[in-house]
């Protein structure tokens, strides 16, 4: 599968791991707005775990409630769908319990893939995406909890009046907002050659119906955020490419 080339973003993270079982790319970058990077990442090929966490609530504040759901995924040794909603579930509690605490209350959107074979498992909670690409071609596999996908899923407004709707960053579920949280889940089959996107909404929003093309999912990882950071760069930008062909 051929997957190009392009100028590389200012400064991105990157990290790029790999085993006999899977390979990954990572990348996340601050944008050119805001002082402060909100999203983490989880890059674990050796696991089979790969995840992105975009926090809410400011500095010292969305920033921690998205490491803290990247280090309850991290703390798994063996993870298993069960255990990767378990995890999903125990990081909203201890999130949504520090508003008790004297804390500042924070959220964080989440989305999480676990790949096993020809088999990638997702699981969400906000609108932080996972996309299957294959043969270049984006495939959403989520469904965003957002105001703005309320409004699409009723006909209230179209997907063209969606794109830069003044409430697009109504979250409507996300980690630590709520006492209880549902963890949305999909299963869905690979062929040899597909990809796995995952990403904040400072990518989603700048992707059009298919991927660059490039040579390496490294490549491929750093195109995409040059492509956002040109397209937009108004927010943090964070995306994982994982794949077991």
């Amino acid at each position: 599968m051929m997957l190009s080339r392009i100028l590389r973003a200012k400064a991105p993270q990157r990290l790029e791991c790999g085993d006999d079982r899977a390979r990954s790319s990572s990348r996340t970058h601050v944008g050119h707005v805001r002082k402060v990077n909100e999203d983490r990442i989880l890059d674990r090929p050796e696991r089979n775990l790969w995840a992105v966490a975009d926090g809410m609530g400011g500095h010292h504040s969305g920033d921690v409630a998205a490491q803290l759901a990247i280090d309850a995924l991290d703390a798994l040794d063996n993870p298993t769908a069960d255990t990767i909603v378990e995890a999903l579930k125990g990081a909203n509690s201890a999130l949504y319990n520090r508003g008790y605490a004297g804390e500042r209350r924070s959220g964080t959107t989440i989305v999480a893939a676990s790949l096993q074979g020809h088999t990638a498992e997702i699981f969400w909670a906000g609108d932080s995406r996972a996309y299957r690409i294959r043969d270049g071609v984006l495939e959403l596999l989520t469904h965003d909890h957002s105001l703005v996908q309320e409004l699409i899923d009723a006909g209230a407004i179209s997907d063209e009046e969606a794109v830069g709707h003044p409430k697009a960053n109504v979250i409507t579920r996300a980690l630590g907002v709520e006492a209880h949280i549902l963890i949305d889940r999909v299963r869905v089959a690979l062929r040899d050659g597909d990809l796995i996107l995952l990403c904040s909404d400072g990518l989603s929003r700048t992707l059009g119906a298919e991927a660059p093309r490039a040579s390496s999912l490294q490549e491929l990882a750093s195109l995409l955020i040059d492509q956002a950071i040109s397209r937009d760069g108004t927010d943090n930008v964070s995306l994982v490419i994982a794949t077991t062909g």
